[in-house]
């Protein structure tokens, strides 16, 4: 075989043999700096290609052939473009090279996707930059600040992973379909020096996937990503050496010097490492699976998106035309081959049509009003920045309130319009009702407690799908009142203030909706126990919410404001989970300082929450709830199921699960008790200050290692057991017994995760069967 042929080899990958297909003798050299230049020179020279001289030495250090990249920039007499790749989307023409670029140069970028999943770590925020009033075909991400960075890269493939891998389709044929890149002017808000990089916007699971190979088949998703990271940025600390050098960060191709060539000087060094170790791999033999690893990942192809040109009568404005056209085409791409979930879909959709109407400039309500809500839409501005975004210290800022505002100014009479106008532009749709731009909210409504309540996210989005709180009165014209206890609305809501009402329908809606105490309900729930999610009778979300804030019914206004008063964003009830998730004691449910209950209503009570006949208050259930919301037509179903009288005032409702009136009782009693006071929590454990997913990985290792440990320990005790002899057991019976009882306990935990685990997988099982069956499924798209 001649020297330069590429070789086949079969390798083991964990459980798999795979034939790698083609594994070249030599990786690509590094570019000359000469060819670098002319990369920024021809960049500078075009005219469709408009970006700042540090995104082109950005896309100059990251490509396997800069002199190839120039060609692609160079005009011709014909073209002025040069040989550029053109798409055009709504309202832009994106240009971009192909090329192939170093997978030491790509960072994980932000997508409908990936920001639709539980993160514990905020995206940084988005600008677009312009230059003489046009687009540049780049984005400034703002960081916190270096952590910030290095946690964001970490968390967005450690959730890709967990999700879906491609490794062992590339460990066989390296990536073969281009990921979607664009430059990036990374920035952060302590004043840490700016830097310029490459960002992949579709893709990420090839990305995430081709560090999984190059990681290792023992390597995990937390491994994987801790090794990509210490991969891009090693221990580089950005203050060292940058002394004087922060007030320059955030300037357009103002990065500062001492970072960005401290980074590229590291990646260089780290690619040199991995060249002689694959030298040295190759020259073996019999070359093996390292050879293969590094053979397959060291390069990976790209389309690099380097110019955007603004249609004449686009409505938005030149910085948001490029993020626009490149969202525009993920997609497309992603409706076409691999869709989005609804959550990820619904988002899109709805801060693209809210950008639109900000653009336009003739919508009645106030731009600087505009910004404030598309802030809290995208999650750039927080819970606690509310009182400042709507210039009202009244406000508090509280996840619960944000949700308020946001479904409040999204469903005005001068906004709502014109957001279903763009909104079914952008789906290509005929018609939308309010119920049709209730899923819209959903997911983001939920985003400032996703993470915490994530195990009924779906139900809670279903909800929304099903009217959420867009009611008939929800939709006229009203203002929030801001209050610290929602009871005290409760009174003006009976007497007929509007206000109060809708107030009380949105916030106490949202808080029912978020706990799982107000679902799509469907037949199989009729007649169920309501300990299982029964219900009275069918109705829709919106149209319990809007029967629940009748002015005449006393029992749903107090049933909305004593949900609204108890909701926490930080937690979970214990009136969402089973009694078995209780039992087996699930860490997501019932921890201490974390767990909170909704009590049932007793309008006999003076704090209105009902008791049994000894004392201990009962839990609400979505039974109770709808069956407020309409006394009358619940009464057959109370009848028939034995109930006797309804809510309030049932001696017979059965007892809340062991350890949780008895628990609720004693919190509710701490409190003072009091309209306000449904439950009282104990304060959150301290933490380490990383985000949880990494201190996770960490303790999986400690499990792994403890159970191995734990088993050789048994191993010798069975070994020590003859010389001990009989009349001394080497584990004393009560230790048995012990032992037995924390076996079974973990057995059990283990068990819950691994059909949590598995319930989550299910939902991608078609994504993850197409991508199992060739390579354009399994290239996938991202």
């Amino acid at each position: 075989m001649p020297a330069n042929t590429p070789r086949s080899l079969t390798v083991t990958w964990g459980s798999e043999s795979v034939l790698v297909s083609s594994i070249d003798h030599d990786l690509p050299a590094p570019g000359e700096p000469s060819a670098q230049g002319e990369v920024v020179a021809a960049g500078a020279a075009n005219p469709q290609a408009l970006l700042p001289d540090g995104a082109w030495r950005a896309i100059a250090r990251a490509t396997t052939a800069p002199e190839g990249i120039a060609l692609q920039l160079r005009p011709s007499p014909g073209d002025p473009g040069g040989l550029l790749l053109e798409e055009n989307v709504e309202g832009a023409t994106l240009r971009s090279v192909v090329t192939r670029v170093h997978l030491s140069e790509l960072l994980p970028g932000i997508q409908p996707r990936t920001g639709m999943e539980v993160n514990e770590v905020p995206d940084p925020q988005v600008e677009g930059l312009t230059r003489d009033g046009r687009p540049c075909a780049v984005v400034r991400y703002r960081y916190k600040d270096f952590g910030h960075l290095k946690d964001h890269v970490w968390q967005t493939l450690h959730g890709t992973l967990s999700i879906n891998s491609y490794a062992s389709s590339i460990l066989a044929r390296k990536v073969t379909r281009s990921l979607i890149a664009h430059p990036v002017e990374v920035t952060f808000e302590d004043g840490t020096p700016s830097f310029h990089g490459l960002v992949v916007r579709d893709g990420i699971t090839r990305l995430a996937s081709a560090w999984n190979v190059l990681a290792g088949p023992d390597a995990d998703a937390a491994k994987t990503a801790a090794h990509a990271v210490g991969s891009l940025f090693g221990g580089i600390r950005p203050d060292a050496g940058d002394a004087g050098e922060a007030g320059d960060a955030g300037g357009a191709g103002g990065a500062a010097p001492a970072l960005d060539e401290r980074l590229a000087e590291h990646r260089a060094q780290w690619r040199e490492g991995i060249r002689k170790e694959f030298a040295h791999e190759m020259g073996l033999l019999e070359p093996g699976l390292r050879a293969a690893q590094i053979a397959q990942t060291f390069v990976v192809p790209a389309q690099i998106a380097v110019g955007a040109q603004h249609h004449p009568g686009h409505p938005l404005a030149p910085q948001d035309v490029f993020d626009d056209a490149i969202r525009s085409i993920l997609a497309s791409v992603h409706v076409d081959f691999k869709q989005w979930d609804a959550a990820a879909q619904h988002v899109e959709v709805i801060t693209r049509a809210l950008k639109r109407v900000i653009q336009q400039g003739d919508s009645l309500v106030p731009a600087e009003d505009l910004q404030a809500v598309y802030g809290l839409a995208v999650g750039r501005t927080s819970p606690d920045e509310l009182p400042a975004a709507f210039r009202d210290d009244t406000i508090p800022g509280t996840p619960l309130w944000r949700s308020v505002y946001l479904v409040h100014a999204l469903t005005r009479a001068g906004l709502f319009e014109q957001l279903k106008d763009q909104a079914k532009t952008i789906k290509g749709g005929r018609r939308m009702g309010p119920k049709g731009f209730a899923e819209l909210l959903g997911p983001l409504v939920d985003l400032p407690w996703r993470s915490h309540k994530r195990a009924v996210t779906k139900q809670a989005r279903n909800a929304w799908n099903n009217g959420g709180v867009l009611t008939d009165d929800v939709m006229l014209d009203w203002d929030p009142v801001p209050t610290g206890d929602f009871t005290s609305l409760v009174g003006p809501a009976s007497r007929g203030d509007l206000n109060a009402r809708c107030t009380l329908a949105v916030a106490g809606g949202i808080a029912l909706i978020a706990d799982k105490l107000l679902t799509r309900n469907v037949g199989s729930a009729l007649g169920a126990a309501k300990e299982k999610g029964g219900v009275p009778f069918r109705s829709d979300v919106n149209q319990v919410v809007q029967d629940l804030s009748r002015q005449d019914n006393e029992l749903g206004l107090w049933t909305l404001a004593l949900a609204a008063n108890a909701f926490r964003g930080d937690a979970l009830p214990e009136n969402a989970v089973t009694l078995r998730q209780l039992i087996r004691k699930d860490p997501d449910v019932g921890a201490a300082g974390r767990a909170y209950v909704h009590f049932r209503v007793d309008l006999a009570q003076p704090d209105r929450i009902a008791r049994d006949e000894n004392g201990v208050p009962e839990q609400l259930y979505q039974w109770d709830v709808v069956a407020a919301s309409d006394e009358k037509r619940a009464r057959p179903a109370k009848a028939a199921a034995g109930a006797g009288a309804g809510p309030g005032t049932d001696p017979d409702a059965p007892d809340a699960p062991a350890g949780t009136g008895a628990a609720a009782s004693g919190r509710a009693a701490d409190g003072g008790g009091g309209p306000g006071a449904a439950a009282v929590f104990l304060a959150p454990a301290g933490v380490d200050g990383r985000p949880a997913s990494q201190r996770a990985a960490d303790d999986r290792d400690v499990l792994r290692t403890s159970l191995a440990a734990a088993h050789d320990a048994l191993e010798r005790l069975k070994l020590l057991e003859p010389e001990v002899g009989a009349h001394t057991p080497v584990i004393p019976l009560p230790g048995l017994k012990e032992l037995n009882r924390i076996l079974v306990s973990l057995t059990a935990d283990i068990e819950n995760l691994r059909r949590r685990t598995e319930d989550l997988h299910e939902e991608d099982g078609a994504e993850t069967e197409e991508a199992e069956e060739g390579e354009d499924a399994e290239e996938g798209l991202g």
